[in-house]
């Protein structure tokens, strides 16, 4: 049996560091649906997935 990798969320934060994009720059791409958008985790939490990130990274290089 082969165990499937746990996916991780990043923060905005973390999204930042690895886009070296802006905040405003990152939402605004959301809007135009060219970046992947957060998925909401709780009323005040919002992150990232992880491979969906690096895929868009992967995507524009």
């Amino acid at each position: 049996m082969i165990a499937q990798p746990q996916e991780r969320f990043l923060r905005i934060s973390d999204v930042i560091s690895r886009t070296a994009l802006s905040r405003s720059y990152i939402y605004a791409l959301i809007g135009r649906d060219e970046f992947p958008a957060p998925r909401k985790l709780g009323a005040r939490c919002s992150r990232w997935v992880e491979s969906e990130v690096d895929a868009w990274i992967a995507k524009i290089d």
